[in-house]
């Protein structure tokens, strides 16, 4: 194969949707895997791992299909679920005994869910859709080797019927996006009923009463910006061997230095480690400090290096829903752009789509927050008019003037009508209050929450200032 490719990744979305523009299919907890079939066998890890030693019942593969590179997930079933832990206890395995009696205990299945080479021949600009049928013409399943099921449309069904099965989640991708190998891209989402994060272990504390000769907690963090970031501490959900090995794993890493930066507080004796393992936990919450709140250890993560960790895994992501809607191989919209402003800014838009009428985004939290106003802004006091909350926009979305293509979400042309700062006076949920200073629209403004209509639904009114 004369190609390397790294994976393809996902960005977060915090909800299921339907949509006619996507498929759903289940997330598989296991190890990522890029597979290079032809008359010799590769089996790649995120980090570039050769895997196939560690997993000896997938060289089927080479009976299975031919000249491909293919895209999936290593995991281990039992009783009816992927067991991360299990997979993971199979690629530490070194000698060969311990390969073939861990084979023969917890037998590995790849699931395939995407064909990234055929024949040669990159098919990375194709759609997706396009992709999965080439996959099901190029490869045969068998024991060890599956394609992965997906459902059309219906994305809230699907997530609710796999969280049933215990599954941890689903994933959402557009049916017309490409391969997009080493981006976090937001063709691809991953929604989870719990959210999960790959954090650094920079420390642990030392252990008392059962743990005394382990340890109590591992100090996380993330990279943001190259720099070592603190996001809190994990005890729980360790089983007694995790602690055990950690542990041993421990000495040969202990930092003469403090890995955190010295304004960084955080209570407790730590031992320092060098910034070279990564493990996965589960956590409710982000607190508004930056902090994981209620983590849970779910593993270590050998197949990620320390630098792929970094804060926009717990970043809020707050234009989902935008970017689910559009498909940026045809529309002008942008995709993200800038995020943060100077200033409060806010931009009225003249959009004549199926029915002519007003954009109003006010910058609010590094997005812009967006109402349609059918009847145009009131500039008279006392106006009174409807606005409904649509999704919200990206900072970069200010600038934006021209003509979304038929077929595409808010087909029709895009102007600026009018644009300034606003002076915020009041944002609570039922009630926003502000001063605009634009070319046209100037004055004191208040928007609230039709309570006996839909959820979306404000009052835009002009007052007196």
């Amino acid at each position: 194969m004369k190609h390397r490719y790294r994976p393809m990744l996902a960005q977060t979305a915090s909800a299921p949707f339907n949509s006619e523009d996507w498929i759903f299919e289940i997330k598989w907890d296991g190890i990522r895997a890029i597979s290079y079939v032809d008359d010799e066998l590769s089996i790649r890890s995120r980090n570039d791992k050769e895997l196939k030693y560690n997993f000896p019942e997938l060289d089927e593969l080479r009976t299975l299909a031919r000249n491909v590179v293919l895209d999936g997930e290593i995991v281990v079933i039992r009783g009816g679920k992927a067991d991360f832990q299990a997979v993971i206890e199979r690629a530490k395995a070194t000698r060969n005994y311990e390969i073939g009696i861990e084979a023969q205990k917890n037998p590995a299945t790849y699931v395939v869910f995407d064909i990234i080479e055929k024949e040669g021949h990159p098919l990375l600009e194709l759609p997706l859709i396009q992709r999965k049928k080439l996959l099901e013409q190029s490869l045969k399943e068998s024991a060890h080797v599956s394609i992965s099921l997906f459902a059309d449309k219906e994305g809230e069904a699907y997530y609710e019927a796999a969280l049933k099965e215990g599954v941890e989640g689903i994933m959402a991708k557009k049916k017309d996006g490409p391969y997009e190998p080493g981006i976090r891209s937001h063709n691809w989402l991953k929604i989870r009923k719990l959210a999960t994060c790959d954090c650094v272990i920079f420390g642990y504390m030392k252990g008392e009463g059962s743990r005394r000769e382990t340890f109590g907690s591992l100090v996380l963090g993330l990279y943001e910006s190259e720099k070592p970031v603190y996001v809190g501490k994990v005890g729980t959900g360790f089983s007694q061997e995790d602690l055990e090995s950690l542990k041993n794993s421990f000495g040969e890493l202990e930092a003469q230095e403090r890995i955190l930066p010295a304004d960084v507080v955080v209570e407790g004796e730590i031992v320092w480690l060098l910034p070279k393992l990564v493990c996965e936990v589960a956590y409710q919450s982000v607190t508004r400090y930056g902090k994981l709140r209620m983590a849970r250890f779910r593993g270590l993560r050998l197949d990620k290096k320390p630098d792929e960790c970094t804060t926009d895994q717990i970043k809020p992501k707050r234009l989902d829903e935008y970017l689910s809607k559009r498909d940026f191989s045809v529309t002008p919209e942008p995709t993200s752009g800038e995020t943060k402003s100077k200033s409060k800014i806010f931009v009225v838009q003249e959009h004549s789509a199926r029915r002519l009428h007003y954009d109003l985004r006010l910058e609010r939290g590094g997005v812009l927050k967006s109402w349609a106003v059918p009847k145009g802004i009131p500039q008279n006091i006392g106006d009174k008019r409807l606005a409904v909350q649509t999704e919200d926009h990206p900072l970069e979305y200010q600038k934006f003037e021209g003509t979304i293509p038929n077929g595409q979400y808010g087909a029709g042309i895009v102007r600026i009508w009018d644009k300034g700062l606003y002076a915020l006076k009041v944002w609570e949920d039922d009630k926003i209050e502000f001063m605009l200073s634009g070319e046209k629209l100037r004055g004191r403004y208040v928007m609230a929450r039709l309570k006996k209509a839909s959820e979306k639904d404000w009052l835009l009114m002009k007052v007196r200032d």
